[in-house]
């Protein structure tokens, strides 16, 4: 018996009057009334800020602005797809370019025109039956509560759904590497390829590999994979990494570059490519990607002043003042209202009047960039402010760069990269020991606050310890022991007074955010236990 659409919402984004047509007729023949047509990308997007459909059909190749790619893009981004929803991505064309497109964005399926009545509703059953399944997984991974989600996984896996088993199983590998538990992953993705060879299970463990810092065996595995699978993609994506870990920036290169050339519309992938060419110096591969980042931009929601500043920064490399001016022109009229990059145009400015020996004009744009620093300060990215400490040092305002180095290494001093970042930075820029003071010094201040709550819990002083470790976290919200502690007293108070609904909610925000900012599963698996312990006590 055919699917009755009759009381789903549904969202045909086609720019051919006649095919729209042609598809709400067909969706009209199974029962549907609901619904709503949109001629462009940008339609279809404020269509799904309007309403929540639950079946959005979208073709590929829009005429005007947006793509189907570009839709699914920033709906996903923005949050407007309810858990449920089906997104089929329609298309004219099977060719390469377009299939890569789609496994990179992984609509729930695809459609090549011209399609019959029947095609399409085996789709839309084939993915509403594939949703329904997993909508107690989906749901909990939305809320971000992951290892509740691994639980729905191991309940599902235990009703012995052979034709689920393996989507299952891949999900809940997934989902222990999220979590950090590398261990678990590895069992799943091996007993999976004791059965049988598959690529997504064979490059789990090449992840696996990777995250436990076996970055030569990680690097082996997917580059076996990319010869037996030279289209894909996320083999490349993996590769780039361990190969970067390794410091061989040379070849995380060349690698990227080749999964650029297999999916150029990726505009995610271009901008990682300009930035490890910039780093590299290969200024030519980096134009290339900024260029390309730009255009694809224009109707991206990942479109960012930062593209526009990265080319002009490679122009100044190249000795080309004038060509970065013009960049800097298009950055200012692109971005008028955005105070990231006003910031950005301001110190971009500055680099070239000083390139160009005006100092009068250089000093100007200094000046502005001190102002907007001043007004907006920690709005702005992390990124773009270590490179206005380096900005203010450079134009002898030690103190400022001081204030605002200060505060990144307080609210990274666990994410090894960043720190990395501003280590070279200072290294490069200020000193050699500049850094690695700064750091020690806040390292002993997390310390003095950290022994200052833990006494305080200690006393039995719950609440001025919670207090502690509350303005703690609101000035270094990515501190591992502060969160930590904070998640181990907020479970302490539950279980050594009535169950509170809020406090529960609260103690389980505090793990999916540790889970978030990487901690390790076991440091978070045990209080995840105590705090799914008590939840169920309560149901009781």
């Amino acid at each position: 018996m055919a699917m009755n659409l009759s009381s789903k919402k549904i969202l045909v984004v086609e720019d051919q009057a006649i095919m729209r047509e042609t598809i709400k007729h067909i969706l009209g023949s199974f029962g549907a009334r609901l619904i709503v047509e949109a001629e462009s990308g940008i339609n279809a997007i404020t269509a799904m800020r309007i309403d929540k459909f639950d079946i959005v059909l979208c073709d590929y190749n829009l005429l005007r602005g947006k793509n189907g790619q570009q839709v699914l893009e920033e709906a996903r981004y923005l949050k407007l797809l309810p858990v449920n929803a089906i997104f089929i991505m329609v298309t004219c064309e099977q060719s390469q370019d377009m299939v890569l497109t789609a496994i990179d964005n992984k609509p729930d399926d695809y459609l090549i025109k011209p399609f019959n009545r029947q095609q399409l509703l085996s789709r839309i059953e084939r993915c509403h039956a594939r949703k329904k399944y997993l909508s107690s997984i989906e749901c909990e991974i939305e809320s971000g509560n992951i290892y509740q989600a691994i639980h729905h996984c191991e309940r599902l896996l235990q009703l012995d759904s052979k034709k689920m088993r393996l989507q299952l199983l891949k999900i809940q590998a997934e989902l222990t590497l999220k979590v950090g538990d590398f261990k678990t992953a590895e069992e799943i993705y091996q007993d999976i390829l004791h059965e049988r060879e598959l690529p997504w299970a064979r490059m789990g463990l090449g992840v696996v590999a990777f995250f436990l810092g076996y970055y030569e065996q990680a690097i082996k595995t997917f580059q076996d994979l990319i010869e037996q699978y030279p289209v894909m993609l996320e083999a490349y994506d993996w590769l780039v990494k361990a190969q970067e870990s390794l410091g061989d920036d040379e070849h995380a290169l060349s690698s990227l570059n080749s999964a650029v050339t297999l999916s150029p519309q990726s505009i995610l992938r271009q901008k990682k490519l300009a930035m490890l060419a910039d780093k590299t110096d290969n200024l030519a591969v980096a134009k290339k990607a900024y260029t390309a980042i730009i255009k694809l931009g224009k109707n991206s929601i990942h479109r960012s002043s930062s593209d526009y500043s990265g080319l002009a920064n490679v122009y100044l490399k190249s000795n080309a003042a004038s060509e970065a001016l013009k960049i800097l022109y298009e950055l200012n009229q692109q971005f008028h209202n955005d105070p990231e990059a006003k910031l950005r145009a301001a110190l971009l400015e500055t680099e070239i009047h000083q390139m160009k020996g005006n100092k009068a004009l250089a000093q100007q744009a200094y000046g502005k960039a001190f102002i907007l620093n001043e007004q907006f300060n920690k709005q702005i990215s992390r990124e773009l402010r270590l490179e206005m400490a380096k900005t203010f040092f450079l134009n002898g305002n030690a103190e400022v760069c001081d204030g605002i180095l200060n505060d990144l290494v307080k609210t990274n001093i666990d994410d090894k990269s960043f720190i990395k970042d501003i280590v070279t930075m200072c290294d490069a820029v200020i000193g050699e020991n500049y850094a690695e003071t700064l750091i020690q010094h806040i390292k002993k201040e997390l310390v003095d606050i950290n022994n200052k709550g833990v006494s305080l819990f200690q006393e039995g002083n719950i609440k001025g310890a919670l207090a502690v470790f509350e303005q703690a976290i609101a000035k270094m919200p990515n501190n591992y022991t502060i969160l930590l502690n904070m998640i181990k007293i907020i479970i302490h108070d539950i279980k050594t007074s009535r169950p509170d609904p809020e406090k529960i909610m609260s103690a389980q925000s505090y793990i999916n955010k540790a889970i978030q900012i990487g901690i390790p599963h076991d440091q978070i698996s045990g209080l995840q236990a105590e705090l799914d312990a008590i939840q169920y006590k309560s149901n009781q």
